[in-house]
């Protein structure tokens, strides 16, 4: 199962939930604001207090960064998805 951390007005999870959608891939979506448990059970898995930040517990794997969990949605998953250039941090903080 997937689970999506995010926050719905981060325009980084909304790339990320475009490409969930796109893939035609079943998510759970966790709405991560401060004080949240969602929020505490995320810094506990991952570490960092941003989101997007997305779990993939068959495979095992835990992704920040939209441009990472695009490219690693797509390579897994299905479609072909060109890889970006940016380096850019692709996350919101939660505050």
């Amino acid at each position: 199962m997937l689970e999506l951390y995010q926050k719905e007005e981060c325009p980084f999870c909304q790339k990320v939930r475009v490409a969930l959608n796109d893939l035609e891939l079943d998510f759970i979506s966790r709405i991560s604001h401060t004080g949240s448990a969602q929020r505490e059970f995320m810094l506990k898995l991952g570490g960092k207090a941003q989101v997007p930040f997305l779990i993939d517990q068959e495979k095992g794997v835990a992704l920040y960064e939209s441009d990472a969990i695009v490219e690693y949605l797509y390579n897994t998953y299905g479609k072909t998805q060109k890889s970006t250039t940016d380096n850019t941090p692709k996350v919101c903080p939660i505050e």
